[in-house]
């Protein structure tokens, strides 16, 4: 409970918190994490599924991986941890949610403001012209998913593949400077679920820690963020943050 209220103290000083998240918090909503015991490269090899290089070698095998994310992420719902965040920034506490999460939970959840550093898999995008569609804002994303023929632009007729970062791929510039700025402007990041391994988006932490801001970590084990922490919250993202979230709310 100590190690809550000092959460609470920081977050309720603050004047501009962030949050960064990671597979961990969608993983409490059934969501197959790339890493981690039950994680989906137990059963399938990176360079297989999540390359260009695969793609362009076999986009049959890619997009039926892709299609079986798409319904597993399609059954899956928001937890108490993205509703929590949701709540804060309805509060006018948080301001932004970077993630590296392609699910689009926290926009299901209600979060706003949402940076999206590797994509988002309801998304698809042309491979030779400038078509993007987002299929669940289109309405189309579960016929999409049973169509068996590889999808093609009705632009120019090329494939189109999911907009997503591969491996060996960059993280699209926008979206990376847009967070790096915001993590400069921050006094305050909460991280929840995150490995800290995965860069240049786990540099985020560091930019907020190196302009004097402050570094909340929620997550079941320590990480690359924790030495960094100035408060560690060990456990489920859908238990805490819904307390501290309370505890927040009982002094605005």
């Amino acid at each position: 409970m100590r190690l809550l209220v000092n959460a609470m103290r920081i977050l309720t000083s603050s004047r501009f918190a962030i949050a960064f998240t990671g597979a961990g918090i969608s993983a409490e909503s059934g969501v197959p994490t790339f890493r981690g015991s039950d994680g989906l490269w137990k059963r399938y090899r990176p360079e297989e599924l999540a390359t260009p290089e695969a793609f362009k070698r076999n986009p049959n095998l890619v997009w039926e991986f892709y299609k079986w994310r798409m319904r597993k992420i399609l059954e899956a719902r928001p937890n108490p941890a993205h509703y929590a965040l949701a709540e804060l920034e309805r509060l006018g506490i948080l301001k932004a949610v970077i993630t590296q999460n392609v699910d689009d939970l926290h926009r299901e959840a209600g979060s706003k403001n949402i940076v999206e550093l590797h994509g988002n898999i309801f998304r698809v995008r042309c491979t030779s012209c400038n078509y993007k569609d987002n299929l669940k804002e289109s309405g189309r994303v579960n016929e999409f998913v049973e169509i068996k023929d590889l999808p093609k632009c009705p632009k120019c007729g090329s494939l189109l593949r999911p907009d997503v970062v591969w491996f060996g791929e960059a993280l699209p510039r926008e979206a990376l400077d847009k967070a790096f700025r915001l993590a400069e402007k921050a006094d305050v990041v909460i991280v929840v679920g995150t490995s800290g391994l995965v860069y240049p988006a786990a540099y985020i932490p560091y930019i907020v820690k190196e302009h004097g801001g402050k570094v909340i970590e929620v997550n079941v084990e320590r990480s690359g963020i924790t030495p960094i922490a100035d408060v560690f919250l060990r456990g489920n993202a859908g238990e805490i943050l819904p307390k501290l979230t309370e505890l927040v709310r009982g002094l605005r």
